[in-house]
């Protein structure tokens, strides 16, 4: 069965999709073509996406009548780069999604989970490739939200989003480092997906020749207007999940501007560090903007010290007792040693970001190595933050909040004080926060 036109695919003259990675090497990727019939069994029809280890194909399922036939027609493979580090990221996604399939099926966050329905391995001209196979999925999260006005989930989408994301995290029992972009939605209709693919068999993809002939296929997935706006997320990409967390762990972790507080002084995280996460990510569901903004320096990194500024402008201070945890596990070492985004050999979190952040003795601190400015000649108090300079003046979090008003914000802002917390064990679990008042519907009204 032909899958393209006969028409030739319109050529394009620079760089396009996984060849814009820095440090992009065509050799780790595997050479896909439309038509191709991967494992003997999936046929590619269009390239939907790519990203740093892998590109993802919608491909037909040429065995699906003999072997299964209520299995899905068309799915989507991710296929696997050939480095190290993407084949361990894939065979631990898969790892960890066989996992979470089996550990208890029937829990209704089960299904808010997106897992793979196969999986196989191809070789390429410089190693294996290991591929993931899954239902295909309509589009982002992010993508999804910027379909409405103000690009922002109206009330009632919001409250059963994260109703949903919250019955996700409470079956997988996992730190998934949620965001937007590993949140995915699902198809309105069997209808969306089969024009989509009969669209894509009659137009073909442009593609990128490099003058060692390897071909790139541009990437496509518009599936066109919303036929419909009932359509439910799942949380994807579990590739950098964290399973089984039931001990500490100290390494840095999360996206920057979902990072908990813990994971930046070092003292220790585990299943909490995602209610944080989930908390910062309404904001972006709900305002479509970042809780914390501005997270960069001068050039261009991250700024620790601006993300904790905001952090105590809009919950207030750090407990002591929290401060007292972090000097005490500046002796725990990262095993093996990590290196820091400017290329410094860290053991530990207070190396890896920079610290001191608070003031630990009255003395004149040192951060990276420089003294304070000048204009800050006269220390803080022990326990205090050092660069106060950064803590945004007159802002509280209930004027970050819009959406809501009168009695409903009120609800808002005792549910999200339940999830951003300084100390993570104050922060409620995901099964005690599907209870709260604010995500009941009943009576609800935009």
């Amino acid at each position: 069965m032909s899958t393209s036109s006969s028409k030739p695919p319109p050529m394009i003259y620079e760089a396009i999709d996984e060849e814009t990675i820095p440090n992009y090497s065509p050799s780790d990727y595997h050479s896909t073509h439309p038509g191709q019939v991967l494992n003997d069994r999936y046929q590619t029809i269009t390239k939907l996406g790519w990203g740093f280890g892998s590109t993802v194909w919608l491909a037909e399922d040429l065995r699906r009548c003999k072997e299964k036939p209520a299995s899905p027609r068309y799915v989507a493979v991710k296929i696997g780069a050939c480095r190290y580090a993407s084949i361990a990221a894939a065979e631990h996604e898969l790892t960890l999604s066989q996992r979470i399939a089996a550990a208890n099926p029937s829990h209704p966050g089960a299904e808010y989970i997106r897992v793979p329905i196969d999986h196989f391995q191809v070789d390429g001209s410089q190693g294996t490739h290991v591929c993931l196979v899954y239902h295909p999925m309509r589009e982002t999260m992010y993508d999804f939200r910027h379909r409405f006005k103000n690009q922002r989930f109206p009330p009632k989408i919001l409250k059963l989003y994260v109703a949903i994301l919250l019955q996700g995290l409470n079956y997988l029992h996992t730190e998934c480092h949620l965001k937007e972009d590993n949140v995915l939605v699902n198809l309105e209709s069997e209808s969306v997906l089969e024009d989509f693919v009969q669209h894509h068999r009659h137009t073909p993809l442009g593609r990128h020749v490099t003058n060692d002939e390897h071909t790139t296929y541009l990437s496509e997935s518009n599936f066109g207007p919303l036929r419909d706006f009932f359509i439910l997320p799942e949380i994807a990409d579990l590739d950098l999940a964290q399973p089984g967390l039931e001990t500490v762990c100290i390494h840095p972790a999360q996206p920057h501007r979902y990072r908990a507080p813990e994971v930046i002084l070092g003292t220790g995280w585990t299943y909490s560090a995602d209610i944080w996460n989930m908390g910062v990510l309404i904001w972006n569901m709900m305002e479509g903007r970042d809780l914390f903004t501005d997270l960069k320096d001068e050039q261009g990194h991250y700024n620790v010290q601006a993300h904790l500024a905001q952090m105590i402008a809009l919950l207030g201070p750090p407990p002591k007792v929290l401060l007292e945890r972090e000097r005490k596990f500046r002796k725990l070492a990262f095993k093996p040693e990590m290196q820091n985004p400017q290329g410094q050999s860290c053991s530990n979190a207070f190396q890896y970001f920079g610290g001191p952040f608070f003031d630990d003795d009255g003395k004149q601190p040192i951060l990276s190595g420089n003294l304070l400015p000048a204009d800050h000649a006269s220390a803080p108090p022990p326990g205090e933050f050092i660069r106060k300079d950064l803590i945004p003046k007159d802002v509280a979090l209930s004027d970050t909040v819009t959406l809501f008003q009168g009695e409903e914000k009120q609800q808002f802002l005792a549910f999200i004080g339940r999830m951003l917390q300084w100390r993570p064990e104050h922060r409620s679990k995901a099964k005690d926060l599907l209870e709260d008042p604010f995500l009941q519907l009943d009576g609800d009204t935009e």
